[in-house]
């Protein structure tokens, strides 16, 4: 695989997707709630001097929403990738170049990764830096940076990205329709949000191990969807279903 060649197909994605101000509100807007918004919120809460031993638990909690964040920012990029080439009849002079099926999914992979990955990582700066300023009276010290937050965002959250970018590729491949696409693109979500509801109502502590387990799962899955994704995308059978303006998903 020649990486010139997915810089390429990235780099035009990149141009469509500042293109694009929806997609690039909704990251920006997800990212303002949880890295700025969220902290107000332990604030508040800080206020009140009863809540103070629960602020550990809760800040665990509300941590694990960036690995959420990194499976959510992708969604609108990656779901996408190809039924946009479709919509604007792009797509066949995209699959008639020399481009391998390789080339193309990793471009379009880096295109959707990256901005994502990025953001996430900046929201997670600024949410540790101001959760730290607004609980220090109560903890009596800094509760970040530690070991829970360095996995959730540096391992926890390239995994769910990758696995939603993956996924979120599969299925604008297959669909004709953005609408579509996205909304099932958002289902990636799901698992994840069950991890985090499970972890709110004290079913689930979000320990240092428990953390790894569940990076652990998200590799294995990563690797399946990966292969999964290189073994469906078939470059002929994709332009003669669009073509035919045949719809997988109905």
């Amino acid at each position: 695989m020649r990486l010139s060649k997915a810089w390429t197909v990235a780099s035009k994605d990149f141009k469509t997707i500042t293109k694009r101000k929806n997609i690039l509100y909704s990251v920006i807007y997800f990212e303002a709630i949880v890295s700025i918004g969220l902290p107000f919120l332990i604030r508040y809460i800080t206020s009140k001097p009863s809540t103070a031993a629960a602020l550990p638990t809760l800040l665990n909690a509300f941590s694990f929403l960036f690995v959420i964040g990194a499976a959510l920012l992708p969604v609108g990029i990656a779901s996408y990738s190809l039924i946009g080439e479709k919509v604007q009849k792009s797509l066949e002079p995209l699959l008639a170049t020399p481009t391998t099926d390789e080339e193309i999914l990793a471009g379009k992979s880096i295109a959707a990764f990256l901005p994502a990955i990025c953001i996430n990582i900046v929201g997670a700066l600024i949410f540790t830096i101001l959760v730290d300023l607004f609980t220090y009276n109560s903890l009596k010290s800094l509760y970040f940076p530690n070991w829970d937050i360095v996995i959730i965002v540096f391992l926890l959250g390239p995994l769910a990205c990758l696995l939603s970018v993956g996924y979120n590729i599969l299925i604008s491949s297959r669909a004709n329709d953005i609408r579509t696409a996205q909304q099932l693109g958002a289902l990636i979500i799901l698992p994840l949000g069950a991890v985090y509801l499970l972890s709110e109502i004290k079913v689930l502590d979000l320990t240092t191990n428990n953390l790894l387990i569940v990076a652990a799962c998200l590799a294995v899955i990563d690797v399946i969807v990966f292969f999964l994704v290189k073994a469906t995308f078939q470059r002929d059978e994709i332009l003669t279903k669009w073509n035919r303006g045949f719809n997988y998903f109905y």
